[in-house]
């Protein structure tokens, strides 16, 4: 049995709290440092375990990197462990991010804040069409793949599907192609091989089930009790302080629905979200909406931890406390979305977790998940061609597309920040920094 005091409990405190500080580079960065740190030097957990639990986390809807530190912290320590794992992946970025949303919204007309968010722009639209290189070019290993991804994008770029519709039609299409054209949809791992297995790992791959990780229908109905309990709790108080219609309330649903639509990451979910908070709610603007992804892009945690940025402009915007508790309403807001998009994690892993445990070398998801995983590259393509319209027509619309004149300066930095992500491989920390610093030059230059 693999004992509670294995890996101490203080040791895995310790690091957890470091992840949250020093996740940066999206999912895939991410899953990497979690991979060198816990796999290769610390050997607590061997790479064959470790690829298994990803899988399991890429299936579920919700950030993957969030859900597979949470799933190993669980099989650590149990839900406490899961829980702080999770948690302290998560509460580093709120806490800067409810700083930077203030710091945007009282002092983002100042040159140098308007600089550098005009410098970040253009990196972080590069950073999302590389974003849909680095899936394609380890998903789309063959044409039936690439055309699952092209339709995806004329769905959504030309028809405006709805992106649920999207990942369902994804699903079944690769749950028919596992079944009609399984070579078409064979599993490959975007991570890595386990051929370099760690046999000392402190838990391998021969290691029993721990206790707290072996499937009980007691455990299960009590985990779902619990996250139900927490959630219909939290909904039952915004509900009678506030009304249905209440932002709070609002916010409350609208990202529980969102939290569980993210197959494929915050790249993917992100048009959901612009729709709901930009045209359905009117929580902040187009350009406040890019302007967040900005900011979550320099943040350490999920990338999806945009929507605190979503939820603390909403939240002053709509003055939900009065117009002398700003920043108090634009916190509140910030935490509840939070709350309420990170839930549905902590759920899936601990009622799924021990099922999955029970499955290695099992997993029958491969080929659903190979087609929606296509169908994202398509839908993050769609989303790079959104950002950049916005960022180098800043005053374009709908009914004029390329009206209000061209910044040629955005689109430099944009291919600047693409070949140096592309031929170079410099990192995205660093192409952030130096696309700010170019933008403030460029606001003081007067160019």
């Amino acid at each position: 049995m693999i004992s509670h005091t294995s890996i101490s409990f203080s040791d895995a405190l310790k690091f957890w709290l470091k992840l949250g500080f020093i996740s940066f580079g999206g999912p895939a960065g991410q899953i990497a440092i979690m991979h060198r740190e816990l796999v290769e030097q610390k050997r607590w957990i061997s790479e064959k375990r470790f690829l298994h639990a990803l899988n399991f986390c890429m299936v579920l809807p919700g950030p993957e990197a969030q859900q597979l530190a949470t799933y190993i912290g669980w099989l650590m320590h149990g839900t406490v462990g899961g829980i702080i794992a999770g948690g302290l992946f998560v509460l580093p970025s709120l806490f800067i991010l409810i700083v930077l949303s203030w710091i945007y919204l009282a002092f983002g007309n100042l040159p140098v804040v308007a600089g550098l968010l005009y410098g970040i722009k253009p990196a972080v639209t590069a950073i999302v069409l590389f974003a849909a290189w680095r899936i394609g070019s380890k998903t789309l290993r063959n044409v039936w793949l690439w055309a699952i991804a092209a339709a995806a994008f004329i769905a959504i770029f030309a028809f405006t599907v709805p992106f649920p519709a999207i990942i369902l039609a994804a699903a079944i299409l690769g749950a028919l192609g596992g079944k009609f054209a399984p070579k078409k949809f064979s599993a490959g791992s975007v991570h890595g091989s386990a051929s370099n297995e760690i046999d000392n790992a402190i838990i391998n791959d021969t290691s029993p089930t721990p206790p707290h990780a072996i499937f009980s229908w007691t455990r299960f109905a009590k985990v779902i009790a619990v996250c139900f309990a927490l959630w219909f709790g939290a909904m039952f108080i915004l509900i009678s302080q506030l009304g249905w219609q209440g932002t709070l309330t609002q916010m409350g649903w609208f990202f529980t629905k969102a939290a569980l639509l993210t197959f494929g990451g915050a790249y993917a979910v992100l048009p959901y979200v612009y729709q709901g908070a930009v045209d359905g709610f009117n929580w902040l603007t187009p350009q406040q909406m890019i302007d967040g992804l900005a900011l979550g892009e320099t943040t350490p945690g999920p990338l999806i931890m945009v929507v605190a940025f979503v939820g603390f402009v909403g939240g002053v915007t709509k003055q939900i406390l009065g117009p002398d508790s700003i920043f108090l309403a634009g916190a509140l807001a910030a935490t509840v979305v939070t709350f309420f998009t990170f839930l549905p994690s902590f759920l899936f892993i601990f009622i799924g977790g021990p099922f999955i445990e029970t499955t290695h070398g099992q997993l029958k998801f491969s080929a659903p998940l190979t087609a929606i995983t296509a169908a994202v590259v398509g839908v993050i393509v769609n989303l790079a061609v959104f950002f950049a319209w916005h960022v180098w027509w800043p005053k374009a619309n709908a009914e004029n597309v390329f009206g209000g004149g061209f910044e040629w300066f955005a689109a430099l930095l944009t291919i600047a920040a693409a070949i140096a992500l592309f031929r170079f491989k410099i990192g995205v920390i660093f192409i952030i920094a130096a696309c700010g610093v170019a933008g403030v030059l460029k606001t003081f230059a007067g160019i």
